[in-house]
């Protein structure tokens, strides 16, 4: 997931208006809820547990609303002409989710959702040219950090 941040985060730099650049991180988005979902599965059945069972859907359940209130949030602040508003409420909203879902995962999966709080945050108050790099280092990099740690330390 950190990986195909990097490469969208690359692409919507380079986008001449913010249709474009909309389009972009929403493909990103697609993909990254795939590359989760697929990967969640693989866990699950290397664990020989079911992907509803009890952690697993408390961490859906807790994650869930702040990503559906992301979606709704991106239409009604692009069709208000807000878009530079985007990258910082994804990032927080995101940042939300993980800290809510973590709390029924290993302990540093809501220190990974504090990171993207923090940087959406930064996002909010931050110049509109900063975005895609502060959505590369959060999508991009933090995912890719705490993928590192929680593979190394609990195995995936």
């Amino acid at each position: 997931m950190g990986l195909t941040a990097l490469g969208a985060a690359w692409i919507a730099s380079r986008q001449a208006n913010p249709q474009a650049w909309l389009a972009t991180w929403m493909l990103e988005a697609l993909l990254a809820l795939g590359i989760g979902a697929w990967a969640t599965v693989q866990k699950a059945r290397a664990a020989n547990m079911s992907i509803l069972s009890g952690p697993g859907r408390k961490f859906a359940f807790s994650l869930s609303p702040p990503l559906l209130a992301a979606g709704i949030l991106t239409a009604v602040l692009y069709h208000a002409g807000l878009v530079q508003a985007l990258p910082g409420m994804w990032l927080l909203l995101y940042g939300t989710g993980v800290v809510t879902g973590g709390a029924f995962s290993v302990k540093v999966i809501p220190v990974m959702g504090l990171g993207f709080m923090a940087l959406g945050t930064v996002a909010l108050c931050a110049p509109p040219a900063w975005a895609d790099g502060l959505m590369a280092l959060g999508f991009g990099g933090l995912q890719i950090l705490f993928g590192f740690i929680i593979a190394r330390r609990y195995g995936g």
